[in-house]
Order: structure tokens, then C-alpha cells, then sequence
């Protein structure tokens, strides 16, 4: 009787693991501007925007459109896949997965134009769990660090 409670319990998780990396992603739900974003009510997000932000955007002196692609090479560099907007808008979104289990994770970015250079708005969150232990922080500050002027 315990093996059997031990096996359905390594099925069990093995079958949430494998939905959790196979669910689909609907990017229509996830694109959002930054600036818009009501603030979860969860801690599994970072936000970065003028008013009620985390933190507050840093403005890079170069053109919208090359931070926008500057921002792309760091973020696939990092293993992210943009799944909605484009670098010509200026709006993107990635999905990136937590290493160990593969969570989705998703990043909307925003870049806007900021007197001679550029400026970088981001909602970074996670679709399951309650806390995301500051993941989505670091994996933002990371993409921003990478970032040159």
C-alpha cells in the first residue's frame, strides 16, 4: 500500500512538472505595457515605470531603436524567447524559465525616447506561485547591468 501511495505521488509530480512546461502561453494575455500594469497583488513581480514602480527606469544614451535591440541580444542571450511586440515598436515580451523546474516567467518591456537617449520601462512577473524569491528582480537588474551605453 505505501509503494503504491509513493508511486502516485512521483506521478503526480511528475505530471504537474510537465504541465507546468507545457501549458501554453497565450501572448495576447501577457504584453503589457508597463506603464498601464495595475501592481499584483502576489510578490512575484518586479516593475519598473515612473509612478509606482519598484524602481525607477534608467534613461541610456543611445537611440530607442538600438537599445531595443541591444535589449533583445541580452535578453536571448539569457535564454529568453520573445513571444509578443517587436524591436521596431519597442514593446516586447519574453518568456523565460526558472532553471530547475521551468516555470514560465514573463518580461514586458517598454522603451521609450528620453531627450537625447532612451528609456526602459519593465514588468517582469510569474505566472504560478505566490513569491518568485526575487527572481524576476535579478533576472531584470542582470538584463540591465549587460546593458552599454
Amino acid at each position: 500500500m505505501i509503494k503504491l501511495v509513493v508511486i502516485a505521488l512521483i506521478v503526480l509530480v511528475v505530471g504537474v512538472m510537465a504541465w507546468i512546461r507545457l501549458v501554453p502561453s497565450d501572448p495576447a494575455r501577457w504584453h503589457e505595457d508597463p506603464r498601464l500594469v495595475s501592481r499584483p497583488t502576489s510578490p512575484n513581480f518586479h516593475l519598473i515605470r515612473m509612478v509606482g514602480g519598484d524602481e525607477m527606469p534608467r534613461v541610456f544614451q543611445m537611440s530607442p531603436e538600438a537599445l531595443a535591440a541591444q535589449l533583445d541580444e541580452v535578453a536571448r542571450a539569457d535564454g529568453a524567447e520573445m513571444i509578443a511586440g517587436s524591436l521596431a515598436a519597442g514593446h516586447m515580451t519574453y518568456l523565460s524559465r526558472t532553471p530547475l523546474m521551468g516555470y514560465p516567467d514573463y518580461t514586458s518591456i517598454l522603451i521609450e525616447p528620453a531627450g537625447e537617449g532612451a528609456m526602459l520601462l519593465a514588468f517582469a512577473r510569474s505566472r504560478f506561485g505566490h513569491s518568485d524569491l526575487g527572481v524576476n528582480r535579478a533576472r531584470i537588474t542582470r538584463w540591465l547591468d549587460a546593458l552599454s551605453d
